[in-house]
């Protein structure tokens, strides 16, 4: 940029596009504005997700590279990638539900979207009948003129209940209703769209991110128009990811086959071994026999049940809380899906919202433990797990 002042020159320096060769990886496009060399060209960027980037909490080339590795992943037509599996889940309901509908949801649900759905009563008077998720003809039961959503976990936080898909959209086709899946805990494992699941949630902060660094969400489509009328709605909610964020989650894509592979492995090994201790009553996970869905996750879930297991301790709440203070190579925290191993005590944590009835309903105990197990050795782990359940009584 010759003959401009120094200061000019400043504010505009050189930009370098790639020529002759291109980037092995996705770059990081942190920048948020895009110029055009037309006015019809910018307006035509306010038109859809799939147009040319312009402001990036409309579109942004890092971002919308996740976006449709997503989508690839999951056999959709579009995905909206969001700042956490929160604004996922909220771009999907807010968008689509208005005051006096109905909606049919899971019993067990991560705690987060049971709270919203308690904040939609309240607010808005959507109206939520749950349902244990057993048979479809519950969902065949509670279907109403007002009814718009049916609302699923593939894998139920923290329980492990794996919902039969096929069967519950089939409860639903040819009515006005949508079906939503959050398949968090089933990346690769589970393909909900091809079940027939209309939409399908990902806190990509998990399994897809992987490494306990990044917050994301995602929600995929399995009809353009649905993504469309939702990303409209997003724009005005701000729920849009970060490019940093999206980055992270698409290098995290990429070790996601072996990480969910190993986790799955390693957490049937430990449901086996916690399931033979006598200070464990109950362990809640798809691959053992015993588990009331067994045999829906087998036809799920065939290439593993997941990293995540579930353990009722014969002592109650107090001894939920002892174990989760006493582990020490496995993290006491919230999240789930990365390299390392987590511990979680759902009734004083996740589920704090929810009621001693509600909790029961939702079938989690008072000393109910969620492990989610990560990449570590699993006699390590196990040996770890020993010490605390003995410190816990």
């Amino acid at each position: 940029m010759t003959g401009h002042h120094p200061q000019t020159r400043a504010v505009h320096p050189p930009v370098i596009y790639p020529a002759g060769s291109r980037p092995i990886g996705v770059p990081i496009y942190q920048g948020h504005l895009f110029s055009f060399e037309a006015a019809d060209g910018l307006a035509a960027a306010f038109q859809g997700p799939d147009e040319a980037f312009m402001y990036a909490r409309m579109g942004n080339p890092t971002v919308r590279s996740l976006e449709q590795a997503v989508t690839e992943l999951e056999g959709g037509a579009g995905t909206l990638a969001t700042a956490s599996g929160m604004g996922a889940v909220n771009a999907v309901l807010m968008g689509l539900l208005r005051a006096g509908d109905h909606v049919i949801a899971q019993t067990a649900l991560y705690g987060g979207t049971y709270a919203l759905f308690q904040g939609l009563a309240d607010r808005w008077g959507v109206e939520v009948t749950y349902i244990p998720g057993d048979d479809p003809a519950e969902v065949r039961d509670a279907i109403r003129p007002a009814t718009r959503l049916l609302y699923l976990e593939t894998i139920a936080n923290p329980t492990t209940h794996v919902t039969d898909l096929p069967a519950f959209t089939a409860a639903v086709r040819g009515t006005d209703v949508l079906t939503v899946v959050d398949n968090t805990f089933a990346p690769l494992l589970c393909k909900p769209i091809d079940h027939g699941v209309d939409i399908v949630v990902h806190s990509t902060t998990k399994y897809l991110g992987g490494h306990g660094d990044v917050i994301g969400g995602a929600a995929v489509f399995a009809d353009p128009d649905l993504h469309r009328r939702i990303w409209s709605h997003a724009l005005e909610l701000g729920s849009v990811a970060d490019p940093f964020a999206a980055w992270l989650t698409v290098r995290g894509l990429a070790t996601m086959p072996m990480r969910v592979a190993r986790q799955s492995a390693s957490a049937l090994d430990l449901a086996g071994r916690l399931a033979a201790h006598p200070s464990v009553s109950r362990v809640h996970y798809p691959g053992l026999s015993d588990h009331p869905q067994h045999e829906v996750a087998r036809r799920m879930l065939p290439d593993g049940s997941g990293g995540v297991l579930a353990f009722e301790l014969v002592g109650g709440r107090d001894a939920g809380g002892a174990f989760s203070e006493a582990v020490r190579l496995i993290g006491l925290g919230p999240s789930l899906g990365a390299v390392m191993s987590l511990v979680m005590h759902p009734a004083s944590t996740s589920h704090r919202q929810m009621d001693a009835a509600s909790l029961a309903a939702a079938g989690i105990g008072e000393g109910t433990v969620r492990l989610s197990i990560g990449l570590e050795e699993p006699d390590d782990l196990w040996a770890d797990i020993e010490q605390a359940l003995a410190k816990a009584g």
